[in-house]
């Protein structure tokens, strides 16, 4: 006969359950954290015919502002405003800790004398959060 109690073996008898997954601890679905449950169309589709443009927007204006250039002044002048992006963007990186306000690049897109939504709600002087600025320039170069 073990001279182990009941008490023990009974611990090693249980089996702890895996995190909860998308079912939940007990089957369940959990819907707080993985939502209604919806059919694959609707995970796939936008859930407004506005979302996708309204989402490439930029990316889209960017699009046309270059072919614009190139019907007007030639191949050379949308190869020179990208090279010139590239450039402040790679150039204009502070340090961690140092709010970076991106100038250079929203000069040569031509939104400087425009104001957006992330102008105003997008201040970082406003943010919550200020780390340590030592312990930040740490963790971007890679030595914590």
């Amino acid at each position: 006969m073990e001279s182990r109690g009941l008490h023990s073996q009974q611990q090693d008898s249980v089996v702890p359950l895996a995190g909860p997954g998308p079912q939940g601890a007990h089957g369940v679905r959990d819907t707080l954290r993985g939502g209604f449950a919806g059919s694959v169309q609707t995970q796939l589709l936008p859930a407004h015919a506005l979302e996708l443009p309204e989402k490439n927007f930029q990316l889209n204006r960017d699009r046309l502002r270059l072919a614009t250039l190139r019907s007007e002044q030639g191949l050379h002048a949308p190869l020179r405003l990208q090279m010139e992006l590239r450039a402040t963007g790679q150039v204009g990186q502070r340090l961690a800790f140092l709010p970076s306000s991106h100038v250079a690049c929203d000069t040569l897109r031509g939104m400087d004398e425009s104001i957006g939504f992330e102008d105003i709600l997008n201040d970082p002087e406003q943010s919550e959060w200020m780390g340590d600025p030592h312990r930040m320039v740490e963790h971007k170069l890679g030595l914590l």
